[in-house]
C-alpha cells in the first residue's frame, strides 16, 4: 500500500513547544514522574486566576452567545477593542476594521493565507515565535528571517533587515513585545522599521499580544502609530493579560492605507465568512477585560507575581557559570544563552532532553523559536518564585557536569 504522505508545503512545518520534547514529558509524566513544563506560556496551569471581571461578564451574558454572531465579531467587543487601539494612537481606524478570531493563531494564518502567492517572501523576526513562520509555510510563502540582536538588547537589526528585502518581500513582521525574548522596542527602533517598510512599499504586521504585560516602566508604542500612510495590521488578544488563553480570545484591526489594501481585505472577509464567526463565548468578556487593567497591572510591580517570579528565575541564573541573558522587560519569558564552547553543545534539542531526563525540567532549545545557533533557550518564568528557583538551581547542577558528546 502506497504511503500516505503530508503536503509538501508542511515539509518545514515545526511547533517545539508541543513537539517531541512536550510527548517525551507526557510519557515520563505518564510513568509517574514528576515533570515541571516551562514550555508553553499559559498562566492558568500555574494557579493564575482569571479576574472577577472577565468571570462575571462570562457568566451575565452567556446567554447572548447562542447563536452566530457577525463574522467579524460582536459589536460590543469590537466597539471595546475600536475603543482600546484608538489609545493606542492608531490612525485612521473604525469598527469595521476588527476581526476578533479564534486566538491570533487563526487570525496569524487567515492574513498570510490571503496575502501569500507561491514564492513571496515576509520579513520574519530571529528568534520568533514559530506560528508565524509556520503560517508563512503553509500559506506558501517563504519566510525570510532577521536578526534580533543581543547585544542591543534583542532589538531588531536594522540592517540586517535591509539586507534581507527583495523584489519578492511584501511583509515586514515585529513581534513587540517579543516572544522569546521578552524585548520592548523603543520608538526610534520602530521608526526605522517604518521607515523601511515606507521604501519599500511593504505591508506592516505587528504582534502586540504582550502589550499589557510591561515592568520597570517601559513604554510601549503600537507600530502603526507610526504608519499612518502605510498598510498596517495590528493582532492583541486577551490570552495573556486575562489569564483566558482557553478561552481563544484574540484580534487584529486594520490601520493607516486601508484603500490600498481594499482587495486583501476583501480576501479577509471571505476566510472569516467560511469559518462563520469566532467563539462568541469569549466575546462577551472582552469589554469587561479592556475595561479591566488593574487586575493586569498589580502582577508586573514589586509584589506582583510577574514581577518576584522575574526576579526570582534571574537572581538564580546569575550564580549559573556559563549562562547569560538579557533581562526581559514585558511578558513571562527570557531567552538565555549558553556558552557552547565549554558544554560543548552542538545540538540544542539534545540539550533540552538530556535536562529533562536529568532533572525532569522542561525547557524549549532557541532551534524551536527558528534560532539558528545552538546556544539559547527559552523559559516560562509562570512557576511560583521557590518554584522557578528550585528548577533554575537544578539547571545549574545539570550543566556543573554537562558536556555533549
Amino acid at each position: 500500500m502506497e504511503e500516505i504522505l503530508r503536503a509538501e508545503k508542511l515539509k518545514y512545518v515545526h511547533s517545539d513547544i508541543r513537539g517531541p520534547i512536550f510527548e517525551e514529558s507526557n510519557r515520563m509524566r505518564a510513568a509517574g514522574i514528576d515533570v515541571l513544563r516551562l514550555n508553553t506560556g499559559n498562566p492558568a496551569t500555574f494557579g493564575f486566576g482569571i479576574p472577577a471581571s472577565v468571570k462575571n461578564a462570562l457568566l451575565e451574558n452567556v446567554d447572548k452567545a447562542a447563536a452566530y454572531c457577525d463574522l467579524r465579531g460582536m459589536p460590543a467587543a469590537r466597539e471595546a477593542i475600536y475603543r482600546y487601539h484608538l489609545g493606542k494612537k492608531l490612525p485612521n481606524i473604525n469598527n469595521e476594521d476588527i476581526f476578533i478570531g479564534n486566538g491570533v493563531s487563526e487570525l496569524v494564518t487567515m492574513a498570510l493565507t490571503a496575502l501569500l502567492n507561491a514564492g513571496d517572501e515576509i520579513l520574519i523576526p530571529s528568534p520568533d515565535y514559530s506560528l508565524w513562520t509556520n503560517s508563512a509555510y503553509i500559506a506558501g510563502g517563504v519566510p525570510v528571517h532577521y536578526i534580533c540582536d543581543e547585544q542591543s538588547n534583542w532589538y531588531p537589526d536594522i540592517a540586517d533587515i535591509r539586507s534581507k528585502i527583495t523584489s519578492r518581500t511584501k511583509a515586514i513582521l515585529i513581534i513587540n513585545p517579543n516572544n522569546p525574548t521578552g524585548a520592548v522596542y523603543p520608538k526610534e527602533v520602530l521608526q526605522q522599521i517604518a521607515d523601511i517598510a515606507r521604501e519599500h512599499d511593504l505591508i506592516v504586521f505587528s504582534d502586540e499580544i504582550y502589550d499589557r504585560l510591561i515592568m520597570d516602566g517601559v513604554e510601549h508604542t503600537s507600530l502603526a502609530e507610526l504608519c499612518p500612510d502605510l498598510f498596517c495590521v495590528t493582532f492583541n488578544g486577551l490570552s495573556k493579560s486575562h489569564i483566558v488563553c482557553g478561552f481563544r480570545c484574540g484580534w487584529m484591526i486594520i490601520s493607516g492605507n486601508k484603500e490600498k489594501g481594499k482587495d486583501y481585505i476583501a480576501g479577509l472577509v471571505a476566510l472569516a465568512a467560511m469559518r462563520l464567526c469566532s467563539n462568541a463565548l469569549m466575546q462577551l468578556v472582552i469589554p469587561a477585560a479592556l475595561a479591566d487593567n488593574e487586575s493586569t497591572q498589580q502582577m508586573l510591580v514589586p509584589g506582583g507575581r510577574l514581577y518576584e517570579q522575574r526576579e526570582a528565575c534571574c537572581k538564580a541564573l546569575d550564580h549559573i557559570e556559563g549562562i547569560s541573558y538579557v533581562k526581559n522587560k514585558a511578558a513571562f519569558y527570557l531567552f538565555p544563552k549558553l556558552d557552547v564552547k565549554r558544554f560543548n553543545i552542538t545540538n540544542d534539542k539534545q540539550f533540552a532532553f538530556d535536562y529533562l531526563h536529568e532533572k525532569h525540567v522542561m525547557i524549549i532549545p532557541g532551534s524551536g523559536f527558528n534560532w539558528a545557533q545552538p546556544d539559547h533557550f527559552r523559559i516560562v518564568m509562570l512557576p511560583e518564585p521557590a518554584e522557578l528557583t528550585r528548577a533554575m538551581n537544578a539547571l545549574g547542577d545539570f550543566l556543573s557536569t554537562y558536556r555533549q558528546n
